[in-house]
């Protein structure tokens, strides 16, 4: 496990976060980045921190997912979790206006199913701060695995 790093380039940051959006542009100049990613996700414009969110991949996506998604993802295709998936992130979509996050840690989809059950019905402004959290924790996982 490395620790937290006290520099990271774009690039770096961007595989993190699933891309480079104003929020990683933001955190380039940040002396240790993950630790000010922590305060600085909760201090962005509205759609700045649904650009950030809206970055990573649908939860159950199969295709186009970066490595690190990819691993954390895992493997678990049962149709029957993949649809529900699928039902239950368009509806959170719809109803929040960005994409459900979660600190997936390798847990089965099934478990996550549960988790986006309990949140979709969260008001939408603490769901929002709580996804920021989550992507947050994403980012400091992949940096700690390498």
């Amino acid at each position: 496990m490395r620790e937290l790093p006290r520099e990271l380039s774009v690039e770096e940051l961007a595989e993190l976060f699933e891309g480079r959006t104003a929020f990683v542009e933001r955190l380039v100049g940040e002396p240790d980045p993950l630790v000010r990613a922590r305060t600085l996700v909760h201090e962005l414009p509205d759609d700045e921190k649904r650009e950030v969110l809206d970055a990573h991949p649908a939860i159950g996506q199969r295709k186009g997912l970066s490595k690190h998604s990819a691993a954390e993802q895992g493997s678990d295709v049962d149709p029957a979790v993949i649809a529900e998936l699928e039902r239950l992130n368009a509806d959170y979509e719809s109803r929040h206006g960005f994409r459900f996050c979660v600190f997936v840690n390798r847990r089965p989809k099934t478990e996550i199913l549960q988790v986006l059950r309990t949140r979709i019905d969260n008001p939408t402004d603490a769901e929002l701060e709580t996804a920021l959290d989550e992507l947050v924790a994403i980012a400091e996982d992949r940096w700690r695995r390498g």
